[in-house]
């Protein structure tokens, strides 16, 4: 890892100094444990340096009185921060993986992605309503949710129960849930509860054949800029293979069908024996239509041999040097092929009218 120059030189002026790294992260409760996580790592790995958190808040946080699928901007959760880490004000950003579009803008790259958390999602129910499930609740009960992905699977599944945008936080959305006697459950992100220790709130995990799960969801991606060697080097060690691999694909057959939060995609991916699982579907907004297929792919994790820098080392916005490049490619075309197949058996017909319908409302 190269030195920092200025660094240094103050270092000499003022006395030793502990290098410090800035990192960007937003200002919920959950963000910054997730950034707290990556930070203890990254502390473990280098002890001789010292980590500032910077906190700042997205159009994503500010903007909470409409569906996340309506607010037509694929950077909620990540432009101001990468504004920041444009202008140098922070060396890397700690992001949900879910949150970072499949394109990133130019200059930046996912640095590292973490070993994976639960990706599945959790139901958590009103206090009058523990112990049930989704199949026991009463009729026409109300479910919130912030994703149209998890309503349109749920709404095939439990046509009985009725489904409402729900925004905000967890702590926001937990309150919601536990004051207002508007809804009778919430699903959210089985990983977001765990770290935030409120599995005690988990009444049911749903299943991939009731509800798959979204792109990159239970993983935490940093992110740095591209041409910053030094921070790529830095980052490097927090990547978890397998989750890597998982992630590459699902991400590659997210951007091939040109999916996003306007549209209900999810997917299902599995490590074993060597052979990498992808199962991806599409619906409508009603999930009275939807398509989804799995193929699988040869996945070999052999030691990395150095071929050189490459022009462009980056598959679906992320840089990783340490991973062998063959597992990387064998990744991102099986989420390629996987999305080819379902465009080829009428997936963009599905998605299409999702996007019109989505945005016509």
């Amino acid at each position: 890892m190269s030195g920092n120059g200025n660094g240094a030189a103050a270092a000499e002026e003022n006395g030793p100094k502990m290098r410090v790294i800035r990192v960007g992260t937003r200002k919920s409760q959950l963000a910054r444990i997730q950034t707290d996580s990556v930070v203890a790592m990254l502390k473990a790995f280098y002890p001789g340096l010292r980590f500032e958190i910077v906190a700042m808040s997205t159009t994503g946080d500010k903007i909470l009185d409409t569906a996340l699928s309506k607010i037509g901007e694929k950077s909620l959760f990540t432009k101001e921060l990468e504004h920041a880490l444009e202008k140098n004000e922070v060396d890397l950003v700690v992001h949900s993986l879910k949150d970072l579009p499949t394109v990133l803008p130019p200059g930046f790259t996912i640095g590292a992605i973490c070993k994976r958390e639960n990706p599945y999602d959790a139901v958590v129910f009103h206090p009058k309503f523990v112990g049930k499930t989704l199949e026991t609740l009463p009729e026409k009960s109300v479910v919130g949710t912030s994703s149209l992905r998890r309503a349109a699977q749920l709404q095939r599944k439990f046509p009985h129960l009725e489904f409402k945008s729900i925004r905000g936080n967890l702590n926001t959305r937990l309150r919601k849930l536990d004051e207002l006697q508007e809804f009778s459950a919430i699903i959210l992100a089985a990983a977001g509860l765990q770290r935030m220790g409120w599995q005690h709130r988990v009444g049911q995990i749903l299943q991939p054949e009731e509800c798959m799960y979204a792109v990159g969801q239970g993983a935490l991606g940093v992110e740095v800029r591209a041409k910053d060697q030094d921070m790529l080097d830095l980052v490097g060690v927090l990547h978890d293979p397998e989750t890597l691999l998982r992630c590459i694909a699902e991400r590659a057959f997210l951007r091939h069908l040109e999916g996003g939060c306007s549209v209900p995609v999810a997917v299902h991916t599995a490590m074993k024996d060597g052979q990498l699982y992808l199962t991806g579907g599409v619906w409508s907004l009603d999930g009275s239509d939807s398509m989804q297929e799995t193929m699988q792919a040869t996945i070999r994790v052999t030691a990395q041999h150095e071929d050189g820098p490459e022009d462009d080392p980056q598959l679906v916005g992320i840089t990783a040097r340490n991973i062998p490049r063959e597992a990387q490619l064998a990744a991102e075309n099986l989420g390629i092929s996987l999305a080819s197949l379902l465009l080829n058996k009428g997936a963009k017909n599905i998605l299409d009218v999702a996007r019109q319908l989505n945005d016509a409302h």
